[in-house]
């Protein structure tokens, strides 16, 4: 009888082992699907509420950032693997021929995949461009970046867009050479900054190398986006 139990434990042991293994995809759906902000009405809500007023709020400005993202990759090789952290309503994705993978925390699109930005699917250095278009909210966007820099292949390209008056220390905003700063000791290079449009501005980095720490990085506060509903 203890013989038996033995040899049952052992087959159980195996089939447990080959179940894990047979989870292994190259693009692990697991990672999302467990995220409990997936299913969540009340992060659905906020992000719901949230997007309409980014919505509004864009058809006021005189220009859209994701319109110089967009120009920027169609005038580069339709080849680039494309990943969008916090993509909204995936513009990015429907408008270039690349192959574009969309994020955000919640949508009911099904071209969008619902997931903590911090925890994509995505495979290590399988992706050309990492895109952030007014996407850098929560005090956890550095884990965003680092997330960015391990999917990213090497020399691959980090393209931000963000509200100026984040990065207006006048303000009480970050000064965005501090923000540069901090996100070339994470392993990047800075290739250009462009500070000239009076809404947002728009930030080029290029993977350097492995990545560096977290730990350490003087990171500045941005403050909160608030978009006003008229």
């Amino acid at each position: 009888m203890e013989e038996e139990r033995r040899s049952n434990k052992r087959k159980r042991g195996r089939r447990g082992r080959h179940k894990v293994a047979s989870t292994e995809k190259p693009v692990n759906s697991a990672s999302c699907a467990n995220n409990p902000t997936r299913n969540s009405s009340k992060s659905s809500s906020f992000l719901d509420k949230y997007h309409a007023g980014y919505q509004e709020q864009m058809l006021h400005w005189p220009e859209q950032p994701v319109n110089i993202i967009i120009k920027w990759l169609k005038d580069h090789s339709p080849s680039l693997v494309v990943a969008d952290f916090g993509c909204g309503d995936a513009r990015l994705a429907r408008s270039v021929k690349n192959k574009v993978f969309s994020f955000d925390l919640v949508s009911s699109d099904p071209s969008v995949t619902a997931c903590d930005m911090s925890n994509t699917p995505l495979n290590s250095s399988s992706i050309d461009v990492a895109v952030f278009c007014l996407s850098l909210m929560g005090t956890s966007f550095p884990s965003y970046l680092q997330e960015a820099h391990r999917v990213l292949k090497p020399c691959g390209q980090l393209l931000i867009a963000e509200v100026k008056s984040r990065f207006d220390p006048n303000t009480g905003g970050a000064d965005p050479n501090t923000f540069a700063k901090a996100i070339c000791e994470l392993g990047f290079t800075s290739v250009s900054k462009d500070f000239s449009n009076k809404m947002f501005i728009l930030l080029y980095f290029k993977k350097k190398g492995k990545q560096n720490s977290n730990k350490g990085i003087a990171w500045p506060e941005l403050k909160p986006c608030l978009y006003k509903r008229r």
